[in-house]
């Protein structure tokens, strides 16, 4: 069971920089009242946010935050499992997403989409639709049950019987069943492969048999070619090791070069700085009539010999400087021949080493070539030919098993599919669970005084009859009738998912349902049933403080200061 604890916000929506903060578990019933714009809605969206990224109502992000203030918008809720705390943190300007489990933050190495799974099904075990069916029923943007598609009400209802494994065993499946195909086709197509290789190998041996000397002599010029070959790529081998043997004697400077380089370089920024500090004090004795330190005149006869003893200095520097530049660009032209020369010896050490292994490989064919020509001589057929057939019929055989074994593997996973799709096992389980769900629906609308007999098949399609037997749909009712079946299912849904403790949460918020559908009686008849809940903690957001102040365990008022919605004390 998830137990919320507490929601709080900070520059949300209306709510200004002190948090507004709303105790979940402490009242099994609190009136939520306030005059429009006051921020008593502000309740459901920060619970949405906080556990889904998203709003309850139709809002883009940053309409989520505060206009007035404009940054630091923060929503928190906690919530327990078991003995498990959670506390959950988001904000935007900056954006953040914090989950902590024990007052510890979870690893945040996944990317965003996936700290959200982990949120929804490791944690929560609910996604925002089913959050929305089992914990909210609004009259804003909230989409009822019998509104929904009928995949999107079939999620639902596997989320509370906690059967959605079966949907994501589907997946796997399904994404296993089209790798098998694949390995099929592949499969196929590597076999009939290899019995064209085999047909054609079995001819060329057939033909070397009837061909042998015209093929001997063919392998014989070829043997002479490569021997031509091995010789030209020996001599430009030799011609790269004897250029790169000058290379290297051309760069015996280069250490000293580097050395030279530090060196000048040290030069040039103690230099440099001697030139600004001397730059410094000119500037000194020339903006200054007063010492600055003790406050006494400063002689101008001194002041003058300082300046231009500093200006003889500089200018001395600057000399340096300017032979010791022309000294750095020597340095520096030389340094880039020698990297010139280097990149060329490596150029040239490679080239050396594949034009080694064409030799080797070259060489190593004239022998191939010499033991297929003895062979040929003796009985028409070589070895490696020999070799060459036997591994082709040895790989045919191997796709050959494979191909059994890929079509069993699809069979079984055929199989399975079929068990894990809507119609198979899923299905069984909602048909041994509607009755249950029909009963309970019939019973919460009875309880509120509509007596129409509802049903939802496998398909989650409805039936409803009138006690004369007249056949109506939900689409056909009045707002007021609509808002019943609406409860009817809420209440069902939060029955069957305390029975399957999946989506059981002690928390229930309505938002607006006494205001505009329901009539007296039904107002009163649905407050006789949440008054019979147990374990939970209802919130109902209304107008009608008049009506329902004395029917609630507490009250509370949202006002609206100085555009500013906060908690009336």
């Amino acid at each position: 069971m998830i137990n919320f604890k507490y929601v709080r916000w900070k520059n949300f929506l209306s709510t200004g920089n002190q948090f507004t903060e709303i105790k979940l578990d402490k009242e099994p019933t609190t009136l939520i009242i306030g005059e429009n714009g006051a921020g008593k809605s502000t309740i459901l969206d920060a619970l949405c946010f906080s556990l889904f990224g998203k709003p309850f109502r139709n809002i883009s992000k940053m309409q989520m935050v505060n206009s007035i203030n404009n940054s630091s918008t923060v929503v928190e809720v906690e919530f327990q499992i078991g003995t498990v705390e959670y506390k959950v943190v988001r904000s935007i300007k900056p954006n953040k997403f914090e989950i902590y489990q024990n007052n510890i933050l979870i690893n945040q190495n996944a990317n965003a989409r996936d700290y959200q799974k982990i949120l929804e099904q490791q944690i929560l075990k609910l996604n925002y639709r089913s959050f929305t069916q089992v914990v909210i029923l609004g009259s804003s943007t909230f989409v009822p049950f019998m509104q929904l598609k009928a995949r999107h009400r079939r999620e639902v209802v596997e989320e509370i019987l906690d059967i959605q494994i079966f949907s994501t065993m589907n997946l796997i499946l399904k994404q296993r069943l089209k790798i098998i195909l694949d390995d099929i086709r592949e499969n196929d197509y590597q076999y009939e492969l290899a019995s064209e290789k085999i047909s054609f190998q079995e001819n060329h041996i057939a033909d070397l048999k009837d061909n042998k000397e015209k093929i001997i002599q063919q392998k014989q010029s070829l043997i002479e070619n490569n021997k031509k070959e091995v010789f030209k790529r020996s001599k430009q081998k030799n011609d790269l090791e004897i250029n790169v043997k000058n290379s290297l004697t051309s760069i015996d400077d280069k250490l000293s070069i580097e050395s030279k380089s530090t060196k000048l370089k040290d030069i040039q920024s103690t230099l440099v700085e001697k030139h600004k500090t001397h730059s410094s004090m000119i500037g000194f004795f020339e903006n200054n009539e007063d010492c600055p330190t003790c406050q006494q005149h400063i002689d101008e006869v001194f002041k003058s010999d300082m300046i231009l003893q500093k200006e003889t200095e500089a200018n001395k520097i600057q000399v340096g400087m300017k032979e010791l530049k022309v000294e750095l660009d020597k340095v520096s032209s030389r340094k880039k021949e020698i990297k010139e020369i280097t990149d060329e010896i490596r150029n040239n050490q490679v080239a050396m080493a594949k034009i080694e292994s064409s030799i080797i490989e070259l060489e190593k064919f004239n022998v191939q070539l010499n033991t297929e020509m003895t062979q040929l001589q003796n009985d028409g057929t070589t070895t490696s030919d020999i070799d060459k057939l036997k591994s082709l019929k040895e790989e045919a055989e191997l796709y050959n098993k494979q191909k059994s074994k890929l079509r069993e593997d699809k069979l079984y996973a055929e199989a399975a599919r079929n068990m894990l799709q809507d119609t198979g096992i899923k299905t069984k389980i909602i048909k041994q669970y509607l009755p249950i769900m029909n009963k309970l629906i019939n019973k919460y609308l009875t309880s509120m005084e509509f007596y129409v007999n509802f049903t939802l098949d496998e398909n989650f399609e409805e039936t409803i009859k009138s006690r004369y037997r007249d056949e109506f749909s939900y689409a056909s009712f009045s707002e007021g009738e609509k808002m019943r079946i609406d409860l009817a299912l809420l209440f069902t849904w939060r029955a069957v998912a305390k029975m399957k403790n999946s989506t059981n949460t002690n928390l229930l918020i309505l938002d607006e349902i006494f205001d505009s559908s329901l009539d007296g009686t039904g107002t009163d008849e649905f407050l006789k049933i949440l008054h019979t809940l147990s374990g939970e903690n209802v919130f109902v957001i209304s107008h009608k403080q008049d009506v329902l102040a004395d029917k609630f365990k507490s009250t509370i008022k949202f006002e609206k200061v100085k555009n500013f919605s906060h908690v009336a004390v």
